[in-house]
Parts: structure tokens; sequence; C-alpha cells
């Protein structure tokens, strides 16, 4: 039987750790963005831009007339640096959920991939075949070890500190549609093998609107080791509010290794983003940690500068830049669904 990473010495670094690049998988499912792929293509080359100033980015492409299409989109954006296209197809756009997950360790070779089995959300949105691929891909180009495990996880529903502390709900990694199989003990025995992480704590359900069953990534993000930024809705009539104050109560009372309660911070939630009646899944909190930017979505109010100022407090090392995301969560994510870091080894 083959080792696990954790048996092999890897675990996998916190976002903010130094990446060598971020991996993305180019916008092309209209079925998406309905009636709006085009208007948020440039919205997107925006974000590659921003990114492109703190690190190479990688793009998954699905032919040569999609990637002629990015380029030319990327220029008008002024998008300059260190830009890779693969021939990689994808049946969607959410590199966070079906990119490898990458883990590090000190000894050569120093990183690896994780390739989790990916059923979009649960079967949500067949076909999704191409993007179950894209880890190993992802890998064999990297030319780094690929470990494969079956267990259905997607990164948007996990967060790590780098301390052996990893967050996620019960709503997503509990779900009968992702691992029907598995008992609560045996998904936390799968994490901590493959991730190196020592304690999973639970939060509960996500907010309204999220077709992912309640993705960590848009409730409760760490910021640094044994502290996490919690998405809260200041309007109590909203009905995103005794959600997310009951996430923010069990963070409150969740400690580390060591036994030390968790620095929780708040961050607010933006007014209701609702079209055609849909109430959408906008959340500060599904920012982006690149090496010298953060990526946050905006959603044209006032709250956007106060999670700005919260964020530059979180990284002060690092420019917070914000990006309207009104029409890009229309496709049910942000920055941090669409993007998936590659760790660099360690130093």
């Amino acid at each position: 039987m083959r080792a696990t990473p954790v048996e092999l010495g890897y675990r996998m670094p916190p976002e903010w750790a130094l990446h060598q690049a971020t991996w993305l998988s180019w916008p092309h499912n209209e079925a998406s963005w309905p009636g709006k792929l085009e208007a948020i293509l440039p919205i997107y080359a925006q974000a590659v831009a921003i990114l492109l100033r703190s690190e190479p980015v990688h793009i998954n492409v699905n032919d040569a007339a999609m990637e002629a299409h990015a380029r030319a989109l990327l220029a008008d954006a002024g998008a300059t640096g260190e830009l890779f296209f693969h021939r990689f197809p994808t049946n969607d756009a959410w590199c966070r959920d079906h990119g490898a997950i990458f883990v590090v360790r000190d000894e050569e070779p120093q990183v690896a991939a994780i390739d989790w089995n990916y059923n979009a959300w649960g079967g949500k949105y067949p076909p999704f075949e191409l993007d179950n691929e894209i880890p190993r891909q992802m890998a064999a180009y990297l030319d780094t070890p690929c470990f494969a495990n079956p267990m259905v996880l997607e990164g948007g529903s996990i967060e790590v500190d780098g301390t052996g502390l990893l967050l996620t709900s019960e709503q997503c990694l509990l779900n009968p549609n992702r691992n029907p199989t598995l008992s609560q003990a045996e998904i936390e025995t799968q994490l901590c093998a493959y991730l190196g992480v020592q304690r999973i704590l639970w939060l509960g359900e996500g907010i309204v609107g999220d077709d992912t069953d309640g993705h960590v990534d848009d409730i409760a993000r760490f910021v640094a080791p044994g502290v996490v930024l919690a998405a809260v809705e200041e309007d109590p009539s909203d009905e995103n509010y005794h959600v997310l104050q009951e996430n923010l109560a069990r963070l409150q009372h969740m400690t580390d290794l060591a036994g030390h309660h968790l620095t929780v911070l708040k961050l607010p939630m933006p007014p209701p983003v609702v079209y055609e009646g849909q109430r959408l899944p906008a959340s500060y909190a599904n920012f982006y940690v690149a090496n010298q930017v953060v990526l946050v979505p905006f959603f044209n109010h006032a709250n956007d500068q106060r999670a700005q100022a919260i964020l530059q407090q979180c990284f002060p090392e690092r420019e917070v830049v914000g990006l309207d995301c009104t029409e890009l969560v229309w496709g049910l994510g942000a920055w941090h669904c669409l993007t998936q870091q590659v760790p660099s080894p360690p130093q």
C-alpha cells in the first residue's frame, strides 16, 4: 500500500504562504453565467492582470480559439507578466474546486498534488469528467508526485492555518451527495492523512444561495495561525443572520492544538445581491491571498470599503484590491472559487 502524504512528511500550507503561481480555468460555460458570460470576462481579465503583478499565472483553456480570445481580453486589461496557457479542457471555471490541492514537505520532492474525486458539488452540474482530470494534468505539467484519493472534496470546502487546524462545514463535507459511505470520523482521518492537519474544526451551514452546500470560503477564513475572519450579517431580519451567528459562536469556542482559543475577527456581509429573483452567495470572505495582493470581491456598497480595511489590517504587507463582482457572482462564486494556489517549496 502506498504511503500517505503525511507519512511522507507532506502538509498543506496556508494560502498566505509563498506561491510559485496561481492556477485558473478560463470561464466558458454559458450555463454558469446565463446571459452574462461575455460581461464577466473583462472583469475576470482584470483579476488576472492584478494577479500577474504578484506571481506567475497558469490558465487552463479548451483550445486555440479560447486561448486567443483570452489573450485578447488580457491585452485589453493591460496584463503583463509570466502567463502560461495549458490546453487542459474543462467543463467549468471553478479551479478552486476541481484543481489539485497542493502539499509541501521539507525534503525532496518538496511539492506534491492531491487528486481528490470531484463530482460538481454533489452531481448538480454534469458533465464534470473534464474537470475531474485537471489535478492529474496540473501535477504532470509541474512534474510533481500526485496522490489520488477517491473521497469527494472541493478546495473551497476546506481552510487551513498551517499549524494543524482545518476549518470546514457539516453542511458540505457530511452531505450524503459527497461521500455517503464515509462517517465523520472517516472523513477526518482522510483529511489528516492527506493534508497533514491534526484537528478538524466544524462549522454548521453556509450562506443562502450557495449551491456548494456551505463552502467554508464564503463564511470563515484563516488569515494567520489561529486567527480567523468570520462573516457576520448585521441585520437580524436577514436570512443569513442566524446561520452566521451560529458559526460565530462555534468559532469563539474553538481552540488550537495548544488549547488556546482562536482569535476571531468579524467581517461584514454585503447586502443581498439578487438577480432574476435568486439570492446570490455574495460574501467578502471569498477573497484570494496572493503573494503581493489580496483580491477581494466588491458589491457596489459601502461595506466594500469596510471589508477592504479589515483585510488590509490582516495583510499589511500586501495590497488589498477590490474588484466588482455584482455580475460575476451570478455564477454563484467569486475570486477564491476561481483561483488555486501552487505553493513554493519550503526554503
